[in-house]
């Protein structure tokens, strides 16, 4: 709040991006490590130690609210049901390996559940989402377009790791420690792009990222083919480079919208849909590089993995083309 008053709001997205993006780059690194040394358990007994040192270091460093006027406080104790029950069978739709009719039933249960949701959320008193604030332009284009790059993100996440060991041999060290420049170059992009906010504002440097975003899936189409490894390398970096950007832009448009007795649930949101697009490409991103990787001929795509990621990124550059469209409406002004 105190960066925002000092107009100032660019550079503190940027930090927390690059912050985030620290703790996401050595994942892939140090994950390869353990799994090659010691096996996939060791993965989850440091990741046990490190969520119990956050919480240690948070409950002390973490400063307390300022204090305020007690409010009136009430729960949305159906809509809070609703939401979880269709987010989760949203999530079990996309990711669980079931009988197409199972798949069919929790995405009908997701959809009606959503349903539900929003005709609750528009009659009870105190709604756990007040869904007019969707109807602000730049939040509504916030939230669809940081969903949409989350989605391609997590797509390098979950379909990288298939190419650089199928078609370019790495080993899962090598494998690890590729995965770990895309948000490497996101950790040393944010701090830069939060400042870019700051001087030319967050319309200009949204659409630069996301021109990145659309530019990096056209390179991953035809350039790890061409050069290995190092192609690969390039286009994850313009990818990642271009989400950092988007990131800082985006998010400080949006909570720079947002009243000030609202930026908790704006954040809120910018989180959910960060995470549902996460989910989205975890799932039907990879849906789509198993598709192509059994070979569409229609498409001229041939049996093997590197068609896959060529339909994976096909889809992925249309999508942020369109983020790259509606954020040209939607932020214009920011």
């Amino acid at each position: 709040r105190a960066e925002q008053a000092h107009g100032a709001a660019g550079r503190a997205m940027g930090l927390l991006g690059t912050v985030s993006a620290v703790g996401t780059a050595l994942g892939p690194s140090l994950g390869g490590a353990l799994v090659a040394a010691f096996g996939w358990p060791s993965v989850f007994a440091v990741m046990a130690v490190a969520g119990t040192a956050a919480f240690a270091f948070g409950t002390r460093l973490f400063p307390a609210d300022a204090a305020a006027a007690p409010r009136r406080f009430r729960l949305d104790p159906a809509g809070t049901l609703l939401l979880a029950l269709s987010l989760g069978a949203y999530a079990l739709a996309t990711t669980l390996d079931a009988a197409p009719g199972v798949v069919a039933f929790l995405a009908a249960a997701a959809a009606l559940g959503f349903a539900a949701f929003v005709a609750v959320e528009l009659h009870v008193e105190s709604p756990l989402i007040k869904l007019p604030l969707l109807r602000d332009r730049t939040l509504g284009t916030g939230l669809a377009a940081l969903a949409i790059v989350s989605a391609i993100v997590m797509a390098t996440l979950v379909v990288g790791p298939f190419y650089l060991a199928d078609v370019l041999g790495l080993s899962a060290v090598d494998v690890g420690l590729v995965m770990s420049v895309g948000p490497g170059v996101s950790a040393l992009t944010g701090v830069p792009a939060g400042r870019l906010v700051d001087r030319l504002g967050s319309y200009t440097v949204a659409l630069a990222g996301l021109g990145g975003v659309v530019a990096g899936s056209l390179l991953m189409i035809a350039l790890p083919g061409a050069i290995g490894v190092a192609g690969y390398i390039a286009s994850l970096a313009t990818i990642t480079a271009g989400y950092a950007l988007f990131q800082a832009a985006g998010n400080t448009a949006v909570m720079n919208g947002a009243a000030a007795d609202r930026r908790g649930l704006v954040s809120a949101l910018l989180a959910l849909s960060r995470n549902l697009g996460l989910v989205t490409g975890a799932s039907l991103m990879a849906t789509l590089f198993a598709l192509g990787s059994g070979g569409i001929a229609l498409l001229g795509l041939v049996p093997g993995t590197a068609s896959g990621l060529q339909l994976t990124f096909a889809v992925a550059a249309a999508s942020a083309g369109a983020a790259l469209a509606v954020a040209g409406w939607g932020l214009r002004g920011r």
